[in-house]
This record gives C-alpha cells, structure tokens and sequence, in this order.
C-alpha cells in the first residue's frame, strides 16, 4: 500500500467489503499508510418489516457503521448506507422518514457526519448491476439531499456522465461550494411530510424535496431561489447589495 502511495500515486483507499474482516485490520491498514481520506464499504441489509419496507427506525443500522469507524480507529469514514436506504424509500411518498425522533437526520449523517460518504448509487446497486437502485426518476431528488446535507457526498459516474444530469448536479456542488456547507454543518429539519421536506443547513441553505409545491412560510423572505428542478429547489441567502449613486447610499 505503502508502494502504490509512494510510487504510482495513489493518496487514499476505498476498502472493499470491511465486514470480511476486523476493523482492527482497518485501523493497521490506515496507521500504517496514513492516506489522504480513507473509506470502508460495510453492506449489511436494513432491517425490514412484514410489508416489505424499510422499517422506520434503522438506528441499529447507522450505530453499526458508527461501531466500524471507532473500532477501525476513527481516522476513516464509511459509505452510508442507512442514508442511501432510507432516502430511496422517502422518496416515494414518505419523506417523513427523514426526520428521526430526536429532530435529526435518520441515516449515519445524524450521528457522525464528518465520517458518513453519502451516495445515491455505485457500481453494485445500480449501473449495470442493479442490486438495490436508487429510484431512477428521483434520482435528482436524493441529489439534492445529500450534496445540501452534512456528510461528505459522493457522486456516481454514471449519473455526471451517462444520464445527462450534469449540470443539475453540478448547480448543487456549487451551491454547496460557495456556502461553505462541511461534512460537520448544522441541520435543522424544518417540515417532514409525506409529500414535503425542507430543511436549514447552517442557516445559508434551504433545501426542498417533494411534490408538494407550497412551502408555505418555511422559506424567510431573506432567501431567494439558487436552482429548482423536478420535485426539488434550494434557496440560498441573499446578498446585500450596498448601491452608491450620486453619493447616497440606497
């Protein structure tokens, strides 16, 4: 490992399949390299009720991928799956699903974001694979969640390349860019309806998934529009304007 940084280049690891082995292996891997960011892919199946949906309490689920990181030493991060799990299903109606019963976000992102990599799809769930596919037609939906949300979000090559969402994502990686929104930024969940979530990120950002179209008074009128699609829109504050004509100031 120590080769590949040294020599080809590489400055940090994707771990394949880290519940095959201990996370103490993780945490010698990692000490011993010291990467540039470092990430364990640990799949393990939400827990399911008798109606075949995603039940909706999967907190075992994120303290599970939580566990990992600690054991693995703290200096790594994990694909979240209980996100990807539970937003994939909220997106079909239940939106309420994103709001746990303390008020915050119900994947790992509410309990270590500064460690959760948020993602929509990779090479096993969908591309040609298939295994568990974000619903293809929300896919800009769950976009917006997480590359408006703490954690560290991922994008999926086929979604930039292949499916012609490239400036739509890239509308929200700006977004996120120019205001300063980091894996650790504060949520604050403003409405979890059905058919409606909104929410604050560090009081910059409003974010908006969902058919329902009225966000009624969430939005401050402090706020205007930054990008908008089908079923989602963010808003972003406003920037004052200090105009000076004719020496007064308006």
């Amino acid at each position: 490992m120590n080769w590949l940084k040294t020599e080809i280049g590489f400055s940090g690891w994707r771990l394949d399949f880290v519940k095959g082995y201990s996370p103490a292996i993780t945490k010698l891997y990692v000490t011993n390299t010291s990467p540039n960011f470092a990430v364990g892919e640990l799949w393990n199946s939400l827990a399911y009720g008798s109606d075949g949906k995603p039940e909706y309490n999967q907190d075992a689920h994120r303290q599970e991928l939580a566990g990992w990181v600690e054991g693995a030493g703290g200096d790594v991060t994990a694909f979240d799956f209980t996100t990807k799990g539970i937003l994939q299903q909220a997106v079909q109606g239940e939106l309420s699903r994103l709001k746990d019963p303390n008020g915050k976000a119900p994947g790992m992102i509410g309990l270590l974001p500064g460690k959760s990599v948020t993602f929509i799809d990779n090479h096993d769930t969908g591309s040609t694979q298939q295994k568990w596919p974000f619903p293809s037609d929300k896919v800009m939906q769950g976009y917006t969640y997480i590359l408006t949300h703490p954690g560290i979000p991922s994008i999926f090559y086929d979604h930039f390349f292949d499916w012609g969402l490239k400036e739509e994502i890239s509308k929200l990686i700006a977004i996120r860019s120019r205001n300063g929104i980091k894996p650790d930024s504060t949520l604050r969940i403003l409405a979890s309806d059905a058919d409606l979530y909104v929410a604050a990120i560090d009081e910059k950002i409003i974010a908006k998934i969902g058919s329902r179209y009225d966000v009624g008074n969430l939005v401050p009128p402090t706020y205007q529009i930054a990008t908008s699609g089908n079923d989602y829109a963010v808003w972003e504050k406003k920037h004052e304007v200090l105009n000076i004509i004719c020496g007064t100031v308006e």
